[in-house]
């Protein structure tokens, strides 16, 4: 059975667990990162002759297993480490986490339970990569990313710098061109590397494999970047690892030690307004600062980063740059530099991006896309405001995958937007001054809602506040004179009373078929990727494949305007990061059969041994389909049975409200009150013993209640035993139907069930917001002005007289 992502990450994040305590994230990721790398170097090079990896007898992964509860494990697992690293050229790479750290991973005992539980974590199943098929799925590398994402948000503001978020990297890797290469030799480079996830992003864009070169000045993210090069199956990838780009540079044009390397394509995200950039830089310049009519300031690193990206660019070269917005407007001789970078025409397009969206500091930050061909002709630069389209993340900001469609594709087709992106002429830009600060030439702020005088002290709504919902009057014309009648010059009053608003809304004939539109869009789409999705087999390229249908969501919903097509591309988009993708990789690898498998669900736990050692236990906890869920085969083949639990759970809980009711009503002192625990629940022991004593005697009365208590409860037993019989039966009939299901069941349950039924109730969820903002917009603004000044000022009068009576009546006098 192929690897679900969620279950490899589930077990790489439960591997972490192993080593908190001792260190942070920004250690500890270290020795996770490590035994990741030697996990899927093990079970992918083992034996394999000429490959990219050589694992040497004595440095695999199985040897390490081999140490497990000995009292040698860390000395010994750094051994192995460095036979692997010795065979490989990555000395000071792979080898720099000791496993054998007391201060880190503990002393004698508590080493040696706490690297033997980390060591079975990566025996789990879901941790075997020899069955992996990588190519255009790239399953470890994901892993990787989601690690290190993960350990930058935990590691805080100081140390989350290596990691590059890959939305941004993603947008990077699609505007700078590289999609659109066919040379085989076509080279690319980041002077400020990290752990390498913007160049492997860059890199896959590509549709031919290019050179790759990056530098990292620290050495332990250097080596980081090889293992993820690796994992990436990008092997041959040239770290240059321990060396400062600025004071030394370590690639050069033919070997000449005077000339900086050019690349066909250059990217980075560099360290923020570095303050120390110029630290052993004198006489080694390289011309990198000459031609702008100044240098870079000594304490503020972002336009040395800046113009040595440019030089390291052919002169046909492209590139792009993460730095933050004070690039754009901050004078002397950062305005000189960047006035001169504007006039040679090197810089296309700027791209704002929102805040908080980095690991390494919370201040706004933007994309400077680079072109240095035709520079000599560009006459502006395109800009997008990109800086409002994110959604909350814990404790940072986050691109949704609307937001990043929305900004390539604004950059691609050079989209004039209003309120989000436009081309800027080089004249404007002069008269600014060259300025470049984005909401100069973009206004992306939204409108105020102003509060209309008049209409608070005379009555009526504003013409304005219903003219600005004239998107919707164009949708459903007749609704407006539904809704508003005129009043007076300039002013409407609701023809509705204010509680009944919404529901005028949903019954009004031109609303409620729009929902026909969407259902008509929905089946069109439906339709134009069935053929795609019934299609898939080991050769499906994934990222071609969740491409071509999501193009098509957005061709068959460009005309429904009443919602936004990026919502609808994100309802599909998050699906797919949530379920569908870990479903089509599953077929990919395993055919449509793998749907008539179902897998235990189990939960693990440590229990101590005698010996005072720590053994796994595991129970199984339930058991669920691999790709159909129970649920979807409840629904569809046993409706009748569900329904009768149903049916039985709601008599149950009729009879224990029943009961409660009784026993809530009963006095102090009551025979029924004898019965009940401190709780006022029923003991019922105390229950059989009162019957019994009751049932020869001659109080009757307290006879018959305690029996209908007894009643009640013997039919909530019998009930229960019931439900819980046939909650079994119907468990065994889902289970057994899952090896039964045809070809034609799978296709039916999977797409049309599983995964039409998901984006569908999503879309379906986009409406109902719709509807809900335009009533609650109509409510608003009814409410807004229901009342005129005087009207208020007379009530205010009225309450007053009241206040005054009362307190009068009351004795007080003033």
């Amino acid at each position: 059975m192929a690897i679900k992502k969620s279950e490899l990450y589930s077990s790489l994040w439960a591997s972490c667990d192993k080593l908190r305590g001792g260190m942070d994230a920004s250690q500890y990721k270290d020795y996770i990162l490590t035994l990741l790398f030697v996990k899927y170097v093990s079970d992918k090079y083992k034996g394999v002759k000429y490959a990219d990896i050589t694992v040497p007898k004595g440095g695999s992964f199985d040897d390490i297993v081999a140490l497990k509860g000995k009292d040698n494990i860390g000395e010994d697992m750094d051994k192995i480490i460095a036979k692997l690293a010795e065979a490989n050229g990555l000395r000071t790479v792979i080898d720099n986490a000791k496993f054998n750290d007391e201060t880190k991973l503990g002393k004698g005992k508590e080493q040696v339970d706490k690297l033997t539980g980390l060591v079975s974590i990566f025996q789990r199943p879901e941790l075997d990569f020899s069955h992996n098929k990588a190519e255009g799925d790239d399953i470890i590398g994901d892993a990787y990313e989601y690690l290190m994402r993960n350990f930058a948000t935990e590691s805080g503001k100081s140390k989350g710098q290596f990691y590059t978020p890959a939305e941004v990297s993603r947008i990077i890797a699609s505007v700078i061109g590289i999609d659109k290469i066919s040379n085989p030799d076509t080279t690319l480079y980041d002077p400020a590397c990290g752990s390498g996830s913007l160049l492997i992003r860059a890199a896959d864009a590509a549709p031919v494999e290019v050179t790759i070169y990056g530098q990292e000045k620290d050495l332990a993210t250097a080596g980081m970047a090889k293992m993820n090069f690796v994992l990436h199956n990008k092997a041959t990838a040239e770290i240059a690892g321990n060396h400062n780009t600025f004071a030394d540079p370590q690639y050069f044009k033919d070997n000449d030690q005077t000339e900086l390397k050019q690349f066909d394509f250059v990217v980075a995200n560099p360290p923020f307004s570095m303050k120390n950039w110029t630290d052993g830089i004198s006489g080694k310049e390289y011309g990198r600062f000459d031609g702008y009519g100044a240098a870079p300031p000594e304490k503020n690193g972002d336009y040395a980063w800046l113009l040595h990206i440019i030089k390291s660019m052919k002169p046909s070269g492209k590139g792009a740059c993460i730095l933050p917005h004070g690039v754009l407007f901050r004078g002397n001789a950062e305005a000189i530099i960047r006035t001169s970078l504007i006039k040679k025409g090197y810089i296309k397009a700027i791209i704002g991006l929102p805040s908080n969206l980095f690991y390494g500091t919370g201040i706004p930050a933007c994309i400077i896309i680079l072109n240095k061909e035709g520079s000599g002709s560009r006459d502006g630069i395109f800009m997008i405001d990109a800086s409002n389209g994110f959604l909350k993340d814990g404790n940072k900001n986050r691109l949704r995958e609307r937001d990043i469609y929305k900004v390539v594709s604004a950059f691609r087709e050079w989209r004039d937007e209003e309120k989000y992106s436009r081309f800027v002429p080089l004249a404007e830009i002069e008269h600014n001054e060259y300025n470049l600060n984005i909401p100069r030439y973009i206004d992306s702020s939204e409108p105020e809602d102003i509060q209309d005088i008049d209409g608070h002290l005379n009555g009526g709504i504003p013409s304005a506040d219903v003219d600005g919902m004239s998107q919707y009057w164009k949708l459903f014309p007749n609704l407006n004179d539904v809704l508003f009648e005129p009043l007076r010059s300039g002013y409407y009053s609701s023809r509705q009373p204010k509680e009944e608003i919404s529901h005028t809304i949903y019954a009004d004939g031109e609303f409620s078929s729009y929902a026909n539109r969407i259902d008509m869009a929905m089946e069109n789409w439906k339709s134009s990727v069935w053929n795609i999705l019934t299609g898939i087999t080991t050769d499906t390229n994934v990222k071609i494949f969740i491409e071509s249908i999501a193009m098509e969501i957005l061709r068959n919903f460009e005309f429904v305007t009443l919602l936004d097509k990026y919502d609808v591309y994100q309802v599909l988009l998050s699906y797919w990061q949530e379920i569908m993708a870990d479903d089509v990789f599953i077929i990919k690898t395993d055919g449509y059969a793998a749907a008539r498998e179902t897998a235990n669900l189990v939960t693990t736990s440590e229990k101590k041994k005698k010996d005072g050692s720590k053994e796994t236990i595991e129970k199984v906890v339930g058991w669920e389909g691999n790709l159909i869920p129970r649920q979807i085969i409840r629904d569809f083949y046993f409706p009748e049975e569900q329904q009768t639990i149903t049916d039985t759970e709601n008599t149950i809980a009729a009879k224990e409200n029943e009961l409660a009711e009784l026993m809530e009503n009963a006095d102090d002192g009551s025979v029924i009150s004898e019965v009940l625990n401190e709780n006022n629940s029923l003991n019922k022991a105390k229950l059989k013993v009162e019957l019994k004593n009751l049932k020869d005697g001659k109080n009757t009365e307290d006879y018959d209640e305690l029996q209908s208590l007894a009643d009640l409860q013997e039919k909530i037993d019998d009930f229960s035993k019931l439900l819980k019989q046939m909650k079994i039966e119907l468990e065994e009939k889902e289970r057994a139907k899952y090896p039964t299901l045809t070809d034609d069941d799978i296709i039916e349950l999977l797409i049309n069930q599983k995964w039409y039924g998901a984006i569908i109730s999503g879309i379906e969820q986009l409406y109902r917001s719709a509807s809900h903002n335009i009533a609650g917009r109509v409510t608003e603004l009814a409410e807004r002005y229901e009342h005129t000044l005087s009207e208020l000022e007379e009530e205010v009068v009225t309450y007053e007289k009241k206040v005054k009576s009362h307190l009068k009546r009351m004795g007080f006098k003033w």
